[in-house]
């Protein structure tokens, strides 16, 4: 009897993936650390830098930002929190949307 297993993805890529999987060079990761526009996750294991699964996703954001925005690479960290923050207050008033719809009732 053949068994089903779970899809599972993996926590950490290493540089080489994360290049892969935003179709950018390497050196472009290398060069958005040093930048830090990205971040490795902490340690230093062997195969690593490693990063985290979303790091792709952020490196995409990044390069839309600049070529779309012609935003400089020092702007961008700034434009991404203030996303953050924006992202965080309308989460927050859908919760507080929701609660007022039940207490009035």
């Amino acid at each position: 009897m053949s068994e089903v297993y779970a899809l599972a993805y993996p926590w950490r890529l290493n540089l080489e993936a994360v290049a892969r999987s935003s179709g950018v060079h390497p050196d472009i990761v290398r060069r958005f650390v040093e930048l830090d526009l990205i971040r490795p996750l902490g340690g230093d294991a062997p195969g690593g830098p490693w990063f985290s699964p979303r790091t792709p996703e952020l490196i995409a954001r990044v390069l839309r930002l600049h070529a779309e925005l012609s935003l400089n690479y020092a702007a961008i960290p700034l434009v991404l929190d203030l996303l953050a923050r924006v992202d965080a207050l309308e989460r927050r008033l859908v919760e507080i949307t929701q609660v007022e719809r039940t207490t009035s009732r």
